[in-house]
């Protein structure tokens, strides 16, 4: 069975790329990668034909803590922490998707900037490098939840 990671963003706006450069780097046996761009909705197909056993969402997230800091975000918690750049709500997606794969996780990397046309700040893209191998390794487990505050 297939495991599947969607990355998500916008690379033209700095660390609204965090989930793109993810897509585009991860290698591992037995996952399909996609950058899925800012139009994540468009992949639902290819996502219902593999019902893979693993679906794992990687967008930029203001969370509040440090810049490439990355944490597994609940549910209940992602329209609190998500940009508006995304034609669809990611909380709307990942409800749309869950039947289609046995278990399903959003992680979310902390942005520094998300100007136009800024490549990804260096924190950024060592978070999302240190995710990568985290990842690549099968240690989802190592990823802390996010907590809101109140």
């Amino acid at each position: 069975m297939v495991k599947m990671l969607l990355g998500i963003g916008n690379p033209l706006r700095g660390d609204d790329g965090a989930g793109n450069y993810v897509a585009d780097r991860f290698r591992a046996p037995g996952w399909l990668a996609l950058d899925c761009g800012t139009i994540p909705e468009n992949f639902t197909g290819t996502v219902r034909k593999e019902h893979p056993e693993l679906l794992v969402l990687v967008d930029a997230a203001e969370m509040g803590i440090s810049p490439g800091e990355f944490r597994i975000i609940l549910p209940d918690d992602i329209a609190a922490v998500t940009f508006g750049t995304h034609a669809l709500p990611l909380s709307i997606l990942i409800e749309f998707l869950s039947p289609e794969a046995g278990r399903v996780f959003f992680i979310g990397i902390q942005p520094d900037q998300t100007e136009m046309d800024q490549p990804l700040s260096k924190a950024v893209r060592e978070g999302a490098d240190r995710l990568t191998r985290i990842l690549e390794g099968g240690a989802l487990e190592r990823i802390q939840e996010y907590r809101r505050e109140g």
